[in-house]
């Protein structure tokens, strides 16, 4: 179990970082990325006493970063 301690770690010190730059550019680009829950393909249904909001799309583009930062830290570990 010591072994694998290093490797946890270091996933931990990425995700912390990568936590602190999606919180950066959000405070920095907030008002600029307002689009992010409007893309085209998110479900909004609107009645007179019910929503529902199904953000199908920006799922889709949060997966794919995520995968990219997957495989950034796969690749880093090499």
């Amino acid at each position: 179990m010591p072994s694998q301690m290093p490797d946890l770690s270091r996933y931990l010190i990425a995700a912390g970082l990568l936590l602190v730059v999606i919180g950066l550019g959000y405070w920095w680009l907030g008002n600029r990325i307002q689009f992010l829950g409007k893309l085209p393909g998110d479900i909004r249904i609107e009645r007179e006493n019910f929503r529902i909001y199904i953000p199908i799309t920006t799922m889709l583009l949060i997966s794919g970063m995520i995968q990219l930062f997957i495989w950034f830290l796969r690749w880093w570990k090499r």
